[in-house]
């Protein structure tokens, strides 16, 4: 088999980032406070609260800390957007 035979793409077969990329602002306002809503429940042991409840609260808190990085980076986002478009509109015109 030669490489003419072998025809060759640079499309991947699958996204490019993670499944959380796409949340946007919205999900990531949920997410943290679905991880409240999960420490909450294992606070109150209410029913299929783990035996071991450090587990219950590492898993509120890796749902929350998810949801805190994708705020953060959404809002630096709109930040440095925010300050380009006001250093193109102050930049003084060449002639």
């Amino acid at each position: 088999m030669s490489d003419k035979d072998v025809e060759q793409t640079d499309e991947q077969g699958y996204g490019l980032g993670p499944w959380w990329m796409e949340l946007g602002t919205v999900g990531a306002v949920a997410l943290i406070v679905f991880g409240g809503l999960v420490a909450a429940w294992v606070f109150f042991r209410l029913p299929g609260t783990p035996e071991n409840l450090a587990t219950g609260y590492y898993q509120a808190a890796k749902v929350a800390a998810v949801g805190l990085v994708i705020a953060g980076s959404a809002l630096l986002g709109r930040r440095r957007t925010r300050t380009a478009a006001v250093e193109e509109t102050y930049e003084p015109e060449r002639a």
